[in-house]
């Protein structure tokens, strides 16, 4: 009997309108990460750690890494991992949730190959290693948390600002350079072939597009890439379109006055009424129902029998 493929879940973050990056941190990261059932999953954001206290393991794909205070982990945009705490132990991690796109473009807003050339250097593999290893990157890292715990100079977010892009260099420099990166953190498995379709629906979610279209950035056959997608992800590549679609729906509705139907149209529905189904499939009410009782998307979601999350 064929055993059934372990399926990898999307927890999906927003970062705050007009910011950059997300940090976690505080109480609610004090706590026993995961258990030995855990799956793997992947972020739509880069994901950078700090582990403050405990001890456990960090999954990358098939590399199980050992963590202990003073470590550091730098997981670029859908990139499978985990982190599981020693059995009956607690662990503080502190994270940043980076949108390393929206910091270039803002930036460098007329240098395209520059935001080009960046993306691929700060996406192209994980760091995982003691924060010695990697000073200046650790000192970046520590700043931004130390300026978000106090919010109160008039200056805050042109800090942040600052550090956001000191970051993705210095992020640039460690994938330059005699990188610490363990030689056995690689995609082993097929993830690694699917990887491109989850890069180019995050970046054109908004307009029409066709499986075989998604399916040549993977340099496959459109029969071939249906079925290695849903292996790997656990839904078919429209379910996980619609999937982002609708949780971008989610953002707008939240963060802007714009009708539904514009809404359906930004986030790349052709009609409203295919909206309209398509969001009550996912989240259990209609996107005006929604609108009143916004908690419903997590409340709900958790519910469904899907491998996309939010968050945590």
């Amino acid at each position: 009997m064929k055993k059934e493929k372990e399926k990898v879940e999307l927890r999906y973050y927003d970062v705050p309108q007009n910011e950059f990056l997300l940090v976690l941190q505080g109480g609610d990261w004090k706590r026993q990460y995961g258990s030995k059932d855990s799956p793997l999953h992947f972020h739509n954001l880069m994901e950078i750690g700090v582990c403050r206290y405990g001890n456990g393991i960090l999954k990358m794909e098939n590399d199980n890494l050992p963590y202990q205070p003073g470590m550091i982990s730098v997981i670029p945009t859908n990139y499978p991992h985990n982190t599981l705490s020693t059995e009956g132990t607690e662990s503080y991690w502190e994270y940043l949730f980076v949108d390393p796109e929206k910091i270039l473009q803002s930036m460098y807003p007329d240098d395209i190959l520059f935001q080009q050339k960046m993306l691929e250097r700060v996406n192209k593999k994980p760091f995982f290693g003691s924060e010695r290893a990697v000073p200046e990157l650790a000192d970046i890292v520590h700043s931004i948390l130390d300026e978000t715990r106090n919010k109160k100079d008039p200056l805050y977010k042109e800090c942040i600002r600052g550090l956001s892009l000191a970051l993705l260099i210095h992020v640039a420099r460690v994938d330059a350079g005699a990188s610490p990166v363990s030689e056995g953190i690689r995609l082993k498995s097929g993830f690694d072939q699917v990887r491109p379709a989850l890069d180019y629906i995050r970046k054109h979610y908004a307009s029409p597009m066709k499986i075989s279209e998604i399916a040549s950035v993977c340099h496959v056959s459109e029969s071939h890439f249906r079925r290695l997608f849903e292996e790997i992800i656990g839904m078919t590549p429209v379910e996980y379109l619609n999937q982002v679609r609708i949780r971008k729906a989610c953002d707008l509705i939240k963060k802007t006055g714009y009708s539904m139907e514009e809404i359906a149209v930004k986030v790349g529905f052709t009609t409203t009424s295919t909206f309209n189904r398509n969001f009550k499939r996912i989240t259990g009410s209609s996107p005006y129902q929604w609108k009143k009782k916004p908690e419903n998307f997590e409340s709900r979601l958790s519910k469904f029998n899907i491998m996309v999350e939010k968050g945590w």
